[in-house]
């Protein structure tokens, strides 16, 4: 049975997985795990991609040590980002991250030119200020000195196989995908100031890109058949091949720094309502779409974790003792997206709604989750009533799938049950498709799905009341 090894980049973490799967076995075993992070540099915020790298290289000798003779290896990260190329293939300058003010009435800007109702039909994407689109528009003069551009994951599967091209679920967050065609929109990339051919050719997941470089064999110890797959590089793609689904009727959340909330469908949803309600129609593996709405997920509770220096076990403990009916904030509110303040951030706009602001750290924690929840829900129940789509369980896989009390929040706010894990979607939806590239595994989506199902660690949430006023749980 072959090995292959995921590199999962999230937004707060990385890690570097070894994992078998066939017909009645799926297995997983992290060999390497680091943090992530904008890096805050003169008022500007960062990826460290060289740092990123030298992570993956050091997960690479420890998949080695382990499994020498691992088939193949596949990166996913999060979306938008993207670094520049020299014509020698150098990296020019340090990556933004999409966390960066750069962008800031930029797409105002655009949208003065091509409406945005307009531009939704073309790309199919919700608005977000730190879309690629508008990164571009705010690059400057560096896009002039640029021979390729490559989003984040194809850029470390340049490094890893020296191949440069565009997987396609990564791509659809860009804002240069052609919602129809799944291939790049001239008009597209004309708006965003792109030169022609500055873009690589954009390949579908399952596709075998080629062996590792010969520097890479050599420094990680891997054996010179190891090569490079296209998997859903989009993480949230990845994490959606792996929900383990028993049929179609489901609402996925994929909650680690962000909550993707949506539903799986065969074609995009480009309605005027849609727009409005700021949905996303993301390609997925299999010519899927992810039709989903971005919410700020665990970020805000993150932040204030680590602006505290607690323990979070002990804050969820105290958050579940705080009595339920207490104020909720709006987490998608731009004032969230950056790093800094959480806490104080979250009482501000508890104040400014005329309620009692959280006195205590429980109160916040509660607040905060109380409002993942509540925009949770209402994210499910927009989908639904969007799409058409008929929903019975809502799927809650990532980090969040570890706390528990979110997930019980989640199911009493939908009205629904609500199925938590796997945790490490991502990267088995990662290996999954690996895998099935190799020949390890056959079928479609649906026969991943049950292999999940027959082997992961899941556990089932039952509203407790009356859930909030959505129009998602069934009578």
């Amino acid at each position: 049975m072959s090995v292959h090894t995921a590199v999962d980049l999230g937004a707060s973490s990385g890690r570097v997985m070894v994992g078998r799967a066939a017909p009645g076995v799926l297995d997983l075993t992290e060999v390497h795990r680091f943090p992530n992070g904008p890096i805050p540099v003169a008022g500007s915020w960062f990826t460290d991609a060289v740092g990123l790298w030298q992570q993956i290289r050091t997960g690479l000798r420890a998949v080695a040590r382990r499994a020498p003779d691992a088939s193949t290896v596949a990166v996913d990260t999060w979306g938008v980002d993207y670094g520049l190329l020299a014509a020698d293939g150098t990296l020019l300058g340090t990556p933004r991250h999409y966390r960066d003010a750069r962008t800031e009435g930029i797409a105002d800007g655009v949208h003065a030119r091509t409406p945005a109702l307009e531009l939704y039909r073309r790309n199919g994407l919700q608005h977000l200020p730190f879309t690629t689109l508008y990164q571009l528009i705010a690059e400057g003069r560096l896009l002039d000195l640029a021979d390729r551009l490559l989003l984040l994951p194809d850029l470390f599967g340049f490094w890893l196989a020296g191949v440069q091209g565009a997987e396609a679920t990564n791509a659809s967050t860009s804002g240069l995908l052609d919602v129809g065609t799944g291939r790049w929109g001239d008009d597209l990339v004309a708006l965003s100031g792109v030169r022609p051919g500055l873009l690589p050719a954009v390949h579908d997941p399952g596709t075998v890109l080629g062996g590792l470089r010969a520097d890479v064999l050599a420094d990680s110890g891997l054996g010179s058949g190891t090569r490079l797959v296209a998997v859903g590089s989009h993480d949230t793609a990845s994490a959606v091949v792996a929900v383990p689904a028993e049929d179609e009727r489901f609402a996925y959340i994929a909650c680690g720094t962000w909550g993707l909330v949506g539903v799986e469908l065969e074609g995009p949803v480009l309605s005027e309502d849609s727009f409005a309600a700021n949905f996303t129609n993301e390609r997925g593996v299999d010519g899927r779409i992810r039709y989903l709405r971005n919410v700020m997920g665990l970020w805000v509770l993150q932040q204030c974790v680590a602006e505290w220096d607690a323990d979070l076990p002990g804050l969820l403990d105290a958050a579940a003792d705080v009595p339920p009916g207490g104020p909720v904030v709006d987490v998608d509110d731009p004032r969230f997206l950056a790093p800094g303040p959480m806490a104080e951030r979250v009482r501000t706009t508890v104040t400014e709604s005329g309620r009692r602001p959280p006195a205590t750290r429980a109160e916040v924690v509660r607040c905060v989750l109380d409002s993942l929840a509540d925009a949770f829900a209402r994210s499910v129940a927009d989908a639904v009533r969007l799409s058409g789509h008929d929903v019975r369980v809502v799927h809650l896989v990532g980090g969040g799938a570890r706390n528990r009390l979110l997930c019980q929040l989640t199911a009493t706010a939908c009205g629904l049950p609500v199925v938590a894990g796997p945790v490490e979607a991502t990267a088995l939806g990662n290996v999954l498709v690996q895998a099935r590239a190799a020949g390890d595994l056959d079928g479609s989506l649906e026969t991943l799905r049950a292999l999940v199902r027959q082997t992961a660690d899941l556990t089932t949430f039952e509203p407790q009341h009356r859930p909030l006023n959505t129009g998602v749980g069934v009578s």
